[in-house]
């Protein structure tokens, strides 16, 4: 068993990692100040000559678009730190003080969270798809290899990484800092199969361990320690020899008290090793202490250089010594999140189950402008959705598409379609019309996501707290209150009450209203009675014909004349006066309703962006820019909320004017006749029936 002692090795690459041009370069050694995603260290590239691997990349990348891209960034992430520094520059010393104190009150508020009491264990495949490739083919062992193409590498094992070699990197530059590497093409089948081994392992340990991807997950083994009497350390070196027996794989570990550290600790001792952090204030805070910011999940590259050039924050502990700026200048969100982390805090509550926003996939490859070529990758994609779709039970609506030009912007393109879909041929179908909205166009990257999902196969919402067609008519109203306080009222009637005819008017069904209602609701009839007596009544006469009430043979049926007519058009300004003497109120509610949805509606057609690079223009849900996938749910999440808004906004309206036109008809007739009105045949007094009905806000 190793001797684990708190000290953190800075690897040679990870210092003072900054952008392009974050440096005032000198004209023979321009790439001193070029540090892209590409000279950023991993595991295993300890004591790589930074400088060599800098001036390969720089020389590679010059004059590319990818360095002309790289370019923009720079230049506004340099015009976000100087419009920071103005106002860092501006606070005075009042403002620092209530800062302060209000920075000083938020630390006692998050130190009285802290829990010591779980014990949370990372764990992290080492250079997995690299390591699955040497497993299946061990002539690949001790060489430096990586897997992917020229254009780019999804892993490098660690004998490539010795050269500077690393995932995320392009093949061409790979293959010119390592001459000897050799490329194995990616192959995810194979990589799901030995990721499904793993977690068949990690269910042995906590059935409910949340996978992060396919090669790491946390896991809560609390109860394992209490229940076996054994220490987080010793659990940890078992899971890692289960791992390796199941699947030939070694992999890593962190033990700590909390989801963030545990993560840190996984990759101290990589690869095949662990890392234990004692369930110790005194000792997390130690280990904090001397912690570079970028080791923190969800500080990347640009939220490193902002704190550094900004504040010239480096460490965790810097946080807390920086904590009346950081609240002087950061929302609230973004403040407690580097405040928590200089006291290392993290999650240590098992996350509630969300069910899915999203599902999706992307591929990388040569820029290409070949249209069939483009088409052919869409096919790829389009299958993969699919396949992944079926496996989990998901039908979804909104089909986004996503590509990255070969000057590096990134475009999509989104569908919201009449029906759910899950087959490859459907998907297909609407993501070819969105390429197909592009061209003539060069490409580097393409992927397909699926929003907007249906209920499953068993008939459960896809979302838990989603309120179903049954339980909105059961539970008598949208907020989901009980039949208790359910008052009946004209406007609760829904529209399963009607039978639709498209060649006549709906026809009012009243023992399917009473079979959907709860039995609760015999006793309250004196209002919904007269209700269901007068649509009754107007329905029959609507239709031209008068039921005959007795059951003889040969009852002959009243022919509808002249002057039928002329009494039905009576009848009904009768019956709509009595519904609005009874229901005045709710009416009025029910204008008002509807027309609040249409306020709604227009509001979701904001323009979408991360203020600040963090929050959200529209909810103001703050996410780090290093949340990419997160990031791209919640864009997708509120597309989807546009879309639908925008389907049914033309209903929602068309709905509003038509009561406008009641209420105004209703105001002319009841008033002072001003200006003869001229008579024409299609001048009625006719009310539609779902008139006297506010449809519900809720989108089914």
């Amino acid at each position: 068993m190793k001797i684990l002692v708190f000290s953190w090795k800075q690897p040679s690459m990870a210092k003072s990692q900054t952008s392009v041009g974050s440096e005032e370069p000198s004209s023979s050694r321009p790439w001193e100040s070029y540090h892209t995603v590409y000279t950023s260290a991993k595991a295993g590239m300890e004591g790589v000559d930074k400088e060599k691997v800098q001036r390969i990349v720089y020389e590679m990348s010059k004059g590319s678009k990818y360095f002309e891209n790289e370019e923009k960034k720079e230049a506004y992430m340099k015009q976000k730190i100087e419009n920071m520094r103005a106002q860092y520059s501006k606070l005075t010393p009042q403002d620092i003080s209530h800062h302060q104190k209000m920075a000083d009150k938020r630390i006692l508020e998050l130190e009285a969270t802290r829990d010591l009491s779980r014990i949370w264990l990372h764990v992290d495949m080492d250079a997995f798809y690299a390591a699955v490739e040497a497993l299946c083919n061990p002539s690949l062992k001790g060489k430096p290899m990586a897997v992917g193409s020229m254009s780019m590498i999804s892993t490098a094992s660690y004998e490539a990484r010795k050269f500077g070699v690393r995932a995320a990197m392009p093949g061409f530059i790979a293959r010119k800092l390592c001459p000897e590497l050799l490329f194995v093409p990616v192959d995810f089948q194979k990589y799901t199969h030995y990721s499904d081994l793993t977690r068949k392992v990690f269910q042995n340990y906590d059935p409910n361990f949340l996978a992060a991807s396919l090669d790491e997950a946390y896991l809560d083994i609390t109860t394992v320690c209490e229940e076996r009497g054994i220490t987080g350390g010793e659990v940890a070196e078992e899971l890692r020899q289960s791992v390796h027996l199941e699947t030939g794989l070694t992999c890593s570990a962190g033990v700590a008290p909390n989801r963030l550290l545990a993560k840190v600790c996984s990759d101290i001792n990589k690869p095949n090793g662990q890392f234990v952090l004692p369930t110790d204030r005194s000792a997390i805070m130690t280990f904090i202490s001397s912690l570079p910011i970028r080791k923190i999940g969800g500080i990347g590259k640009v939220t490193e250089r902002i704190l550094n050039d900004v504040f010239g924050i480096t460490t965790c502990e810097d946080m807390l010594q920086k904590s009346s700026f950081i609240c002087a200048l950061f929302s609230r969100s973004s403040a407690d999140f580097f405040l928590s982390v200089g006291l290392g805090l993290g999650g240590t509550d098992t996350p509630q189950y969300k069910m899915r926003k999203s599902i999706s996939n992307e591929r990388t490859f040569s820029a290409t402008e070949d249209e069939a070529l483009l088409f052919q990758k869409l096919v790829d994609l389009s299958e993969m959705l699919s396949a992944d779709m079926i496996k989990e039970g998901l039908f979804g609506r909104t089909l986004t598409l996503k590509l990255k030009t070969i000057s590096f912007e990134v475009r999509t393109r989104a569908v919201t379609l009449p029906s759910y879909i899950c087959s490859s041929e459907e998907i297909l179908k609407h993501a070819s019309k969105l390429l197909k909205a592009e061209f003539p166009v060069s490409l580097r990257l393409m992927g397909l996501r699926m929003s907007h999902f249906s209920d499953d196969k068993n008939g459960i919402p896809a979302d838990p707290t989603q309120k179903t067609l049954s339980d909105f008519i059961l539970s008598g109203d949208a907020s989901g209150g009980k039949m208790s306080d359910y008052r009946p009222l004209v406007s609760d009637v829904c529209d399963n009450t009607f039978s639709v005819n498209l060649n006549c008017c709906p026809t009012y069904s009243a023992e399917t209203s009473c079979d959907l209602r709860d039995s609760s609701m015999e006793n309250q009839t004196s209002d919904s009675t007269f209700s269901c007596r007068i649509l009754r009544n107007i329905n029959e006469e609507l239709n031209g014909t008068v039921v005959p009430q007795s059951s003889e043979p040969g009852a002959k049926v009243h022919e509808p004349t002249n002057t039928d007519h002329k009494m039905k058009s009576e009848k009904i300004d009768s019956y709509t006066g009595q519904l609005e003497a009874c229901h005045r109120d709710s009416w009025k509610n029910g204008f008002s309703c509807v027309a609040d949805e249409a306020g709604s509606i227009s509001d979701q057609k904001q323009f979408f962006v991360w203020v600040d690079d963090y929050k959200c223009s529209i909810c103001g849900i703050e996410l780090p820019p290093s949340f990419t996938e997160e990031r791209q749910e919640h864009s997708d999440f509120h597309l989807a909320e546009r879309l639908q808004g925008e389907e049914s906004g033309n209903n929602h309206r068309s709905f509003v004017r038509q009561q406008r036109a009641a209420q105004k008809g209703h105001t002319g007739s009841s008033g002072r006749q001003k200006k003869k009105q001229k008579s024409s045949p299609t001048a009625s007094k006719y009310v539609p029936i779902d008139a006297f009905f506010v449809k519900s806000n809720q989108n089914f």
